[in-house]
């Protein structure tokens, strides 16, 4: 029988098993923003390394996070038998999103509902049904190789407050360097395009986040008496606003584009290759009319482009009836989205010299940031990591075991996460193995995953230690 016929019967005959220990898990309230839930998320990094030791895995620790103020990540490591193997490090996370309205599951959050090929419950998709396929995936590549250890130097590292922000995550990826040390990342905390067009993310968006505050008169005043004579806190926030964007959309901050990594004719290509509704997007998007940066697709602004968005803004009278004032105060907040090549505090410098040119006299103005913001990160297609990640779903995806792989399109993520600090502080490529839909529901009622594709997950890392370790 050839390893790839051995994988796929490995995970077949183990699946029922694999689904009620999955089960079990997803049955712990591990939700790390809500402070009642400590217990749970302690209670759930436990049972993942109870289950990391019966694996097989020979180190297994539960590591405090804050100085014991965080919550708990897990870490494990099964040495390869091969002096030469690289070392590959998988992260993912153990703490879910609250499950509020509650009224609106179908079934409880925690108490894991299989139906229709899918299982419902709260991390099924993000993130335990993701982390935990790796789990089968090592056993499924031990049992088709004959091998007593991974072909890789294999470690885990899933933190337990990833849905909170990761507040301490950076630090203890410093405290721990040594010990995560690595030739490449595999994040298993993505989605695929969908059912029918497995893909694997290539690059996360960074992210910086602020509010500014404007101040004019002490007090409110009369709009009768003093409007039109002295700044009004609310228009010059609006003025301000608006010259973010020119009238091609793009961004007006001086050197914003600067140093930025420009999708190729090749990524361009690959990204028009995907079965792109728009139609469908905007209903997804409740919205009417798809706009944006001049010169681009709607999947390559929210891609591969960054953005400056108005999160909100506030200020002077909103109470029902009228209020003829010149309002004292003034405030929104703003959240850049930035692509490789760009850096958050390089993005504050230029904002804060930008902002300082454009707030006339007679206002007072302040700026606050969330922390130093999220850094970007991005693989390139011709990467070895990367190219091994789409052997390996390839082979997974084919039809028959051993026959032709399925092609792998690439996709992006707009979003942000702890991936850049993956690579930074590891100085480590990171690449991404998530086979979790966009319809999975992520944070919102009835989450779920697919349980053939979970299967399917198991399989393609029983693939990737071999591809990575030169023995595909």
């Amino acid at each position: 029988m050839s390893t790839d016929a051995s994988v796929r019967t490995f995970v077949a005959h183990e699946a029922n098993e694999f689904v009620e220990d999955l089960k079990a898990w997803l049955s712990i309230p591990s939700i790390s923003g809500d402070p009642n839930r400590t217990g749970d998320v302690r209670a759930s990094a436990e049972w993942l390394a109870a289950a990391l030791r019966r694996t097989g895995f020979p180190t297994v620790e539960v590591w405090e996070t804050g100085d014991g103020a965080g919550l708990p990540a897990v870490f494990a490591e099964w040495p390869s038998d091969d002096p030469k193997a690289p070392t590959v490090a998988v992260y993912g996370h153990h703490d879910v999103q609250p499950v509020a309205p509650l009224e609106l599951w179908h079934s409880g959050p925690f108490e894991p509902d299989e139906r229709d090929g899918r299982l419902y419950a709260r991390g099924a998709a993000d993130d335990k049904g993701q982390v935990f396929f790796h789990l089968l995936g090592v056993r499924a590549h031990l049992a088709a190789t004959g091998r007593t250890a991974p072909a890789v130097n294999l470690k885990l590292i899933v933190e337990g407050e990833e849905e909170s922000g990761s507040p301490h995550f950076p630090a203890l990826l410093r405290e721990k360097a040594d010990r995560l040390a690595c030739d490449v990342v595999v994040v298993s905390d993505t989605d695929m395009w969908d059912r029918d067009t497995p893909s694997t993310c290539t690059a996360m968006r960074g992210m910086l986040a602020v509010q500014m505050d404007f101040r004019g008169p002490t007090g409110d005043i009369h709009s009768g008496a003093f409007g039109g004579a002295i700044p009004n806190p609310v228009t010059e926030l609006v003025r301000v606003l608006g010259y973010l964007h020119d009238a091609d959309r793009r961004i007006t901050l001086p050197g914003f584009y600067d140093g930025i990594v420009e999708l190729t004719d090749v990524e361009r290509q690959l990204i028009a290759k995907l079965p792109f509704d728009e139609a469908a997007w905007l209903r997804t998007a409740k919205s009417t009319a798809a706009i944006g940066e001049a010169g681009y697709s709607t999947l390559e602004r929210i891609w591969a482009r960054p953005t400056a968005e108005i999160n909100g803004i506030w200020g002077g009278h909103t109470s029902p009836g009228s209020k003829t004032i010149v309002p004292s105060e003034a405030h929104a907040k703003l959240s850049f989205r930035l692509v490789a090549g760009q850096e958050p505090t390089r993005v504050r410098d230029a904002f804060e010299a930008w902002l300082a040119q454009r707030v006339p006299a007679g206002i007072e103005y302040t700026t606050s940031y969330e922390g130093d913001g999220v850094r970007p990160c991005l693989t390139p297609l011709d990467h070895p990591a990367l190219q091994s990640v789409t052997r390996a779903l390839g082979r997974a995806f084919a039809t028959e075991p051993g026959g032709e792989p399925r092609e792998i399109l690439y996709t992006r993520q707009g979003g942000s996460g702890p991936e850049a600090d993956l690579q930074d502080i590891l100085g480590a490529p990171v690449v991404f193995l998530g086979i979790s839909l966009p319809e999975d529901g992520w944070h919102a009622p009835n989450e779920k995953v697919d349980l053939d594709l979970l299967l399917k997950g198991a399989e393609a890392t029983a693939y990737l230690w071999e591809d990575l370790a030169g023995n595909n």
